[in-house]
């Protein structure tokens, strides 16, 4: 009897399209390379000089990076190019996906939780492992030894710049997608890597004592913004450290909603943030592996407002522990405060309901639970809280709960290790507070919109398979229906992989925007006046 392979391909015009070229070996093998010397580095290689190797180990990654991206896209036409990727082991949660996902799960753990494995000491000598070898860079930088996080923030940039390039050439047919993704590798090498190292630096003068603090990181994301070390740190630097402090409250309340209004929270979660980043690049190949249930948009919808009901009144506790009772010695009370955020939080509510009740529907409802139970944590917090305590809990605890579930072991260790399983916007779509609240400016009062032309849709899916954010964008399209989600992060991958131009992304007015579910549910439009008025 023969014995020949079986090829599961149902492609006709090339079944071995997921076959890789000699040189993509040759790139591959690069990338291992450089891994390999940082997996010596992990189990305390004595390299005879740590700078030229933690070079050799970056570059051949970045190197291996580049050359399997050019001979991947720069020998075909331009265009969508996602050949093959439900017959590739690594994205189609076959063998590679689980092993990657499993290493990728297991470094953030150690990474988060067991520090001394990479080689952190705790006791003032010198780094070894892994950590050791990133010590010159670190030293270059700041003056300062290496720790877990300038290990894990260096490696960080590189994924994003070694893979936002060959996301560039990938979708290098489309421009949107090549800004974007410039200017992801511009903030987070420059607002999220030097700028951040640069300022540890300054800290060297007796003037300043400034804490970490990643520019574009804003809250509720930057969560510890608001600590009272991190504050403490602000005031004790001077203008430079009040700046940063203002700068930090203006971007929540003054240019974030106004950025939002312009461009959607695309401005932010495509074009800025790191988490982001990270899964636009690194995670590209896994973005059709978000699930498009209907069951798994009911999760996200509950889980990350959920995050985000916690998150305020997380930062609200931490504040008020910092605050004092009397009014000689605090200009800002405590009770002043609380009654502050909760006044706050009843005029956004009452405007919403006002405005736009009709609008929200069910998630009226919803948002009214968020919102009781919001100023009912207030009124406890009003009753029980000291300096010590709020809810009857010490105020560090709270914050370190927040810190461990949330920004560690749901950002980290699920966000990211489980690209290859879930797809790449795990922790946007049910864990980001920050993409919770641009998702609720956005669906209220933003310009931005995704418009759809249905007469040309030919229904091929393109558009509902690459979305990462798990949004039926051919529903939309098949009714040419205008898409406002809160979950869209604008990405315009949906826009660039269709071969109609079906979908555009735009900011203009709403004025003369025909809503399709007028035309569709028989009501007495008269489209000629909408037109007109554009």
């Amino acid at each position: 009897m023969m014995n020949s392979k079986i090829n599961h391909s149902m492609s006709l015009a090339k079944p071995d399209a997921h076959a890789l070229s000699i040189k993509q070996r040759i790139a591959i093998a690069l990338g291992i390379t450089g891994l390999f010397i940082l997996a010596l580095a992990l189990f305390n290689t004595n390299f005879p000089n740590k700078s030229l190797f933690l070079w050799l180990s970056l570059g051949l990654i970045f190197l291996g990076t580049i050359l399997f991206a050019n001979d991947a896209y720069l020998t075909k036409l331009e265009g969508i190019k996602n050949d093959a990727v439900w017959f590739k082991s690594i994205s189609s949660r076959g063998t590679l996906g689980w092993i990657t996902g499993i290493v990728l799960t297991g470094f953030y753990i150690v990474l988060y939780f067991y520090p001394q494995y990479l080689g952190l000491t705790s006791d003032g000598s010198s780094n070894t492992g892994i950590i050791s070898l990133f010590d010159p860079l670190s030293y270059l930088l700041s003056g300062n030894p290496a720790s877990q996080w300038f290990v894990y923030g260096t490696l960080y940039t590189v994924a994003i710049l070694a893979f936002g390039y060959k996301f560039m050439l990938k979708y290098r047919h489309n421009r949107y997608q090549q800004l974007r993704t410039a200017s992801v590798m511009f903030f987070q090498l420059g607002f999220a890597f030097l700028i951040p190292e640069f300022m540890a630096r300054l800290n060297e003068s007796p003037n300043y004592n400034l804490p970490y603090y990643d520019l574009k990181s804003i809250w509720p994301l930057n969560y510890y913004l608001f600590d009272s070390w991190s504050i403490n740190g602000f005031l004790s630097s001077g203008t430079l450290g009040l700046t940063l402090l203002i700068f930090g409250v203006v971007s929540i309340f003054v240019i974030s909603p106004f950025l939002t209004y312009k461009y959607g929270k695309r401005w932010y979660c495509s074009w800025v943030c790191g988490c982001g980043g990270l899964a636009e690049t690194a995670g590209d190949p896994f973005r059709h592996l978000s699930s498009k249930k209907l069951s798994a948009w009911k999760i996200e919808r509950w889980l990350i407002h959920t995050v985000l009901v916690f998150s305020v009144i997380m930062t609200t506790a931490v504040v008020y522990s910092f605050l004092g009772k009397d009014p000689n010695s605090y200009w800002l009370t405590q009770n002043v405060f609380l009654i502050g955020v909760g006044v706050l939080l009843s005029v956004i509510f009452a405007v919403v309901m006002l405005f736009k009740r009709d609008e929200l529907g069910k998630d009226a409802k919803y948002g009214a639970i968020a919102y009781f139970i919001t100023i009912a944590a207030l009124i406890i917090l009003y009753y029980t809280g000291t300096t010590e305590k709020v809810f009857l809990i010490k105020s560090g605890h709270l914050r370190s709960a927040y810190g461990l579930y949330i920004g560690s072991l749901f950002s980290g260790v699920i966000g990211t290790g489980f690209y290859p399983i879930l797809g790449n916007r795990v922790w946007c779509r049910f864990g980001c507070p920050m993409a919770a609240i641009l998702g609720f400016q956005q669906r209220m009062f933003s310009k931005f919109r995704i418009t759809t032309n249905g007469g040309q849709c030919i229904s091929c899916g393109n558009c509902s398979t690459y979305c990462e954010m798990g949004i039926d964008v051919r529903a939309y399209a098949q009714k040419g229906e205008n898409i406002v989600r809160s979950s869209c992060v604008g990405c315009g991958i949906c826009a660039a992989v269709c071969p109609r131009g079906v979908l555009k992304l735009e900011n203009g007015s709403m004025e003369g925007r025909i809503n399709s579910n007028e035309i569709l549910l028989g009501n007495d439009v008269d489209l000629m006046e909408l037109v007109n008025k554009r």
